[in-house]
This record gives C-alpha cells, structure tokens and sequence, in this order.
C-alpha cells in the first residue's frame, strides 16, 4: 500500500483511511492492516445501481483499494454473488440494499435502516440510470420517458437527499470532505439524433451537479458530473431492449471505453487532496470526439 501521512500522529491521506490515537504499523497484503495499536476508520462507499456496468465495476474498484461498500441495485441475488466475491478477494466488508431509485418512499425507509456502523459514507456514487429506445421524437414510447426520468433525474435526487445528511455528519466529525459522483454523460452536453429525452435526462444530472457543488460548499462536499462517451456495457443491451447485434452494431469499428476504464478513473477523482475538486470530466474513447463524430476502423 502507498500511503502519505500528513501530521505523523493521527490521519493518513490517501483517501482510504482515517486513524485515530497513536502510532501504527500498517503492512503491504491488501486491505490487511495491523490493529494492535490504534483505531482505524475505513472509508465507506455507497454505489447506486451496483449490479452491473458502471456501477459493479466501481465496487469492484473500490473493494480493491480497502474501501468498504454499501451496493445499491434491484436485483438482489445478483448482489448477494458481488458481495461474496469481494469479500472473500479483497478482506472487506459489503453492506446490500436492495430497492428501485424510483420509489421515493422506498429510497428514505431503506436508508433509515442503515445501522448506525454503516452510516459513515464517505463517497456517493450515483450510478443507477439507463436509456430506454432510441427513437424519433414523435415517435417516441412515452413510458421509456418516464422510466428514463425516472431513474436518471428523481432516481438521482431521491438518494442523494436521503443520504447528503449522513454525508454532512460524516465530513464534519472526520475533517475529510465527503464526494458524490453523480454519472452523467457525454449526451448531456450535446444532444444528437433520437436521443430526445435520454438526453434532457443527462442535461438535467449535469445542471444537478453543478447545483449541489454550490449548495454544499458550506458543508466540504466535493461534487463531480463524470460524463462518459460510447462505453460497451449492458446499457445498450437495456436500451435496445434485449437486442444484442443492434447493441453491438453502435460500437462497431470502435475500441470504445469499458467499465473498468471508467472506475479507474471515478476512483482517481476520489483520491485527490482534500482542496482539490473536479468539477466535471468528459471521458471518451479515442475514436470519438462528441456525440456525433467517430472515426470507426472498417473491421
């Protein structure tokens, strides 16, 4: 492990850890640390939507580098097999709750149901989201727009303001600034064909992001809109409705980002020091350069 200590007696900055009381010994096998003579506090984070693409990748990410999670997603059997997996690979500990973002009452009764051990959040990654079709404005099926919405906008809002306070209690009793990473998209900076709603949907997490930033400055909380390009995952599977070649035919003649690419680097904006945010970053492959220019390599 690669740590900076900052004041050699009680906190290590590197964005895992806090340690409390006297000197300590900390050894290299992964997230194995020597306990006999100090406290030690792991950091904690929560993942939205943590049963596949972004969202199982970021756990995957996080567990590597000791952090312990809270995995958010609906299909909860799908949770429990990520949870055995990392705990028994990485030594941490995994906490599930499984609910649908879009139950607003859900998202509050569930969180209230946190054990107070659990409680400490360090790091919120609103990941839950999806497209649904790709169609023509007037031809659209209004149901996708309400699931879209749904989920990427009042999904977003409802987790976040059940657990921004927790966040803020945390972040004061640590001195160390809480983060929420809410996964936006490339679509919300430019729309393009067919992406009607889709599109408003990242336009509005954007224009939420960026609100939160202003609205949490007096608690240190950092906020940052990551906003990937084209990126093979189940999400054009979901989008095109169980239709694998359509899904597959988008990133033809591409090399386009996976989801360890974009774990690797959520997980680089939460190591940073605690004066430093990033705001937003737009990630794509090398082959795109917006929402509607690639260069595609005949196969």
């Amino acid at each position: 492990m690669k740590f900076t200590i900052h004041d050699s007696r009680f906190t290590i900055h590197d964005s895992r850890f806090t340690i409390h009381d006297s000197p300590c010994t900390i050894h290299d096998s992964p997230c194995t640390i020597d306990h006999s003579q100090f406290i030690i506090m792991p950091k904690t984070v929560f993942i939205s939507g943590a049963t596949s693409g972004f969202g199982k990748a970021c756990a995957e990410k996080f567990a590597s580098e000791c952090y312990d999670l809270i995995l958010n997603g609906r299909r909860e059997e799908r949770l429990e097999e990520i949870k055995t997996k990392l705990e028994k690979q990485y030594n941490i500990a995994v906490y599930l709750l499984p609910f649908d973002v879009q139950q607003r009452d859900r998202v509050f009764d569930v969180v209230k149901t946190i054990p107070a051990d659990w409680q400490g959040i360090d790091v919120l990654i609103n990941n839950a989201g999806l497209a649904l079709g790709r169609d023509y404005f007037d031809e659209a099926d209004m149901d996708d727009w309400d699931t879209m919405i749904d989920t990427n906008v009042k999904g977003l809002l409802y987790v976040s303001r059940a657990l921004i306070p927790l966040m803020i209690k945390r972040s004061a009793s640590t001195g160390i600034p809480g983060h929420i990473i809410n996964l936006g998209s490339i679509a919300g900076d430019e729309v393009y064909e067919k992406g009607n709603v889709y599109c408003a949907s990242k336009f509005a997490v954007d224009a939420i992001s960026k609100s939160m930033r202003i609205d949490l400055l007096r608690h240190g909380i950092k906020v940052t809109n990551i906003a990937p390009g084209a990126a093979e995952t189940e999400f054009g599977i979901v989008r095109f409705k169980g239709n694998e070649p359509t899904a597959k035919k988008v990133y033809e003649g591409l090399t386009p980002l996976s989801a360890r690419d974009v774990a690797d680097i959520i997980y680089y904006t939460t190591t940073l020091p605690p004066h430093v945010c990033i705001n937003e970053l737009v990630i794509t492959c090398t082959q795109q350069a917006n929402t509607i220019y690639f260069h595609r390599k005949p196969n």
